[in-house]
């Protein structure tokens, strides 16, 4: 714990001039090594791992052993019809007395096999768990450290607008004083300013925000934002469909889980049926005793006295009737084994529909990258045309600024695209289970 605190203060602390960057690598080992998911996850799989290592004891006899030490002190006077009399107080006598006793079940319908491989299948849906939980926080990281990187995005992107105000603003307020243009120019640029300065000190807090949803994820202090992020978003634009589709059909970590889950229920109607039968046991014990008297309390009573005896046998319950308790038993069984089937058939379709519905996204925000990367360089040549017409003064104010919006309009949506491409890529290798190898 020591070393990931150390770890974890060298990676997001930042310099007295500089900030460290954080990769997504980073992001994410910091996230599997902390997270508090992966880590309940994990403790829910050792439970049943450690019961799965006591499985093949379930086919081993049950010894039991019990031992007893007595002291006695025994005080008797008598008289009898004849006038004579006996007094035997003074007596004392120890009895040791053990018992070792086994027991085999020999055969129990076969619910001990059923038992063994139930506790298999459990610790192997703990392991499933605890991937499936894996392979999500992965996907939340890589969904939240790119959030971040869009914000910083959005933040250049308002800087841009800045400078271009900040322009205007210096080219409305020299064409007043020359007049050349009127004040209301000058107002409207220095309204658009400050509005625009609003928004990048808005947007510098929606960073430091999402960059505390990212440390949540990573299971780091929240205010500890004192990191940089990449500049860009890299995207993978070769993913098909149908390579997509068999993986997610074979390796997807929900439907996986959904499987588990069906076989641990048809195990559970195993024992539930295995009651239907006798149990058959091997019995077997051993009993010594032992008598130690100073003296006989008449003549027929020992002074000492010493028994061992040895036994062995067969026993077998038949179940004849309790009141269809293993009727009622089993049939819960099956109704649980129908409702685990209906639950692998539905997540099978939702994997199919999310998968649908992911590449669908992503078929579409690649074409709007392309687009939206077109309309950018378009409208950065428009301001610079419309910014030396006003410089001309043969455009107005309004002009500049439509020209001045598009820009960041176009921005904007490239910005979106290029993250909501990323959302979806991550998407779809979460649901082929890919993402995490």
């Amino acid at each position: 714990m020591k070393r990931t605190l150390l770890y974890l203060s060298l990676l997001l602390c930042s310099a007295a001039h500089a900030q460290q960057i954080l990769t997504p690598e980073q992001a994410i080992d910091v996230a599997l090594k902390n997270n508090y998911d992966i880590r309940l996850a994990k403790s829910d799989a050792a439970i049943t791992a450690n019961d799965y290592a006591y499985a093949n004891l379930a086919f081993a006899p049950r010894v039991n052993g019990t031992a007893n030490k007595v002291w006695n002190a025994t005080q008797t006077k008598q008289e009898f019809a004849n006038g004579s009399k006996r007094d035997t107080s003074g007596i004392r006598a120890s009895t040791l007395s053990a018992n070792v006793s086994l027991a085999w079940t020999l055969f129990d319908g076969l619910k001990m096999f059923a038992t063994r491989q139930k506790l298999e299948s459990l610790r192997d849906l703990g392991e499933l768990a605890v991937k499936d939980q894996v392979i999500n926080t992965v996907a939340n990281v890589i969904a939240g450290y790119y959030n971040v990187v869009q914000q910083k995005q959005q933040l250049r992107n308002l800087s841009e607008q800045l400078s271009i105000s900040e322009e205007r603003v210096k080219l409305s307020d020299a064409k007043f004083q020359t007049g050349l243009g009127p004040k209301t120019d000058w107002l409207q640029s220095k309204v658009d300013y400050n509005a625009l300065k609003a928004s990048y000190l808005r947007q510098q807090t929606l960073i430091e925000q999402s960059k505390a949803t990212l440390n949540q994820l990573m299971a780091v202090e929240a205010g500890n934002t004192q990191y940089d992020v990449m500049d860009t978003i890299p995207l993978n634009m070769d993913l098909s469909y149908g390579g997509l589709r068999q993986q997610a059909l074979e390796k997807n970590t929900g439907i996986k889980v959904a499987q588990q889950n069906l076989t641990v229920s048809q195990l559970q109607l195993k024992e539930s049926k295995g009651d239907y039968f006798p149990v058959i046991n091997f019995n077997s014990a051993y009993n010594y005793s032992r008598v130690n008297s100073n003296a006989a309390t008449n003549s027929f009573s020992p002074v000492y006295n010493q028994n061992g005896v040895v036994s062995y046998g067969f026993s077998a319950t038949i179940p004849i009737f309790n009141g269809l308790n293993v009727r009622r038993q089993v049939n819960a069984a099956k109704l649980n084994v129908n409702y685990q089937q209906l639950a692998l058939d539905n997540t099978r379709t939702i994997v199919d529909l999310s998968l649908i519905s992911a590449f669908k996204d992503y078929e579409y925000y690649k074409t709007a990258v392309t687009l939206e990367d077109e309309n950018l360089g378009l409208a950065r040549e428009n301001v610079m045309v419309a910014m030396e017409r006003f410089r001309q003064g043969v455009s107005t104010v309004i002009e500049m600024k439509e020209a001045q919006q598009s820009l960041e309009d176009a921005y904007n949506r490239l910005i979106n695209a290029r993250y909501n491409i990323k959302l979806a890529e991550t998407q779809l290798l979460r649901l082929n289970g890919m993402l995490v190898k």
